[in-house]
């Protein structure tokens, strides 16, 4: 009965957030990077403020103990928008938040100084890949160019 519960609550808990796209799948388990959560509809008015800008954002977790350099690292959306980690390194067991709008870079949260939304509201994929262009992860939410309902990552 309790992981009945669990798994209702896990449940519960996804559909409390129909904007923030957080899979939880076993691939993760042993992923040293990856993406752990995603805010792709900013909360209340789209109204392109810096602020509305900034609630937008994308989680990237190590999971490892030692820092990863992200130094070329790159986070995309299906229209080719990119953002590209230029002298970053992810403490390990830590998380940073890329945000859309303007802002001053600090270990935890850094900007991609964009004056527009970057992650679709009703679908699209945000994909991380290392230096050298390698998939290392994504997440996806809504109905996808590629066909088919995508709540996932691909591995």
């Amino acid at each position: 009965m309790t992981a009945v519960a669990a798994v209702a609550a896990a449940a519960v808990g996804a559909v409390a957030l129909p904007a923030s796209a957080a899979d939880h799948h076993p691939c993760r388990a042993h992923a040293a990077v990856y993406i752990s959560g995603v805010q792709y509809d900013s909360p209340g008015r789209d109204d392109r403020s810096n602020r509305s800008l900034n609630k937008e954002w994308v989680d990237i977790t190590n999971s490892t103990r030692r820092a990863v350099n992200l130094d070329g690292w790159t986070l995309r959306d299906e229209d080719g928008h990119t953002y590209t980690f230029d002298h970053f390194r992810l403490g390990g067991r830590s998380t940073v938040r890329v945000h859309t709008g303007m802002g001053r870079d600090t270990r935890t949260d850094v900007f991609q100084d964009r004056r527009a939304y970057v992650w679709d509201n009703d679908s699209d994929t945000a994909t991380l890949r290392n230096d050298h262009g390698r998939f290392v992860d994504d997440a996806s939410w809504g109905h996808h160019r590629h066909g088919g309902d995508h709540r996932g990552h691909r591995h």
